[in-house]
C-alpha cells in the first residue's frame, strides 16, 4: 500500500468537504454540519485562505484529512496551528494515518518557527484521547471552552 501525506491542493475540496460530513455523523452532530463543498473551495484557495489542510492518500484515494488555520500566542508573540479537524475514514484506521498527520503538523510548526500545536476532543472518543496522550498531548483542563453562535451571536453583536 502507497500511503502519501500532501497538502491540500485543489480539488481535494470535494472528499474534504464529505470527510468534514462523516466526522459531523461521527460525532452525532450531522444536524449541525452545513459546509459545502464551495465554501470549503473558497476558504482553501481563495483569495485570502482561512483554513489550511493536509490530505492523507492511500493508494490514491483520500484516506484522511486535517484542516487548521494559524492562531497566535499573545504570551510567546509567536503564530501557531490549531487543528479544527482530523479524520480518518473507518477503512483506513489502525496504519497510522491519524499520527502521521499530526508528525506533519508538527513539522510545520517547527519549520515555521511556531510555538503550539492545539486541538480539541470530545471527552468520549477514547481512541482518540489515547493517540493524543501518545504523541506527548496534555489536556488543558484549567481551561474552560466558551463559544457564542446563532441567535445568540447576532443579539452579542447587535449589543443586546
Amino acid at each position: 500500500m502507497n500511503e502519501v501525506i500532501r497538502r491540500a491542493r485543489p480539488g481535494d475540496e470535494g472528499p474534504l468537504t464529505a470527510m468534514i460530513h462523516e466526522l459531523a455523523e461521527f460525532e452525532h452532530a450531522a444536524a449541525d454540519c452545513t459546509v459545502a463543498e464551495s465554501q470549503l473551495r473558497e476558504a482553501l484557495f481563495g483569495a485570502q485562505p482561512t483554513v489550511f489542510g493536509h490530505v492523507a492518500e492511500v493508494d490514491g484515494e483520500p484516506a484522511a484529512g486535517a484542516l487548521w488555520f494559524r492562531n497566535f500566542s499573545t504570551w510567546d508573540g509567536v503564530a501557531g496551528i490549531y487543528l479544527e479537524d482530523l479524520y480518518v475514514r473507518p477503512q483506513f484506521r489502525r496504519r497510522g494515518l491519524a499520527r502521521k498527520l499530526l508528525t506533519t503538523l508538527a513539522r510545520e510548526c517547527v519549520e515555521h518557527g511556531y510555538t503550539r500545536l492545539t486541538w480539541a476532543v470530545l471527552d468520549w472518543n477514547t481512541n482518540a484521547i489515547a493517540l493524543y496522550d501518545g504523541v506527548g498531548g496534555r489536556p488543558q483542563n484549567e481551561w474552560i471552552t466558551y463559544r457564542v453562535s446563532g441567535p445568540e451571536l447576532s443579539e452579542l453583536a447587535a449589543g443586546s
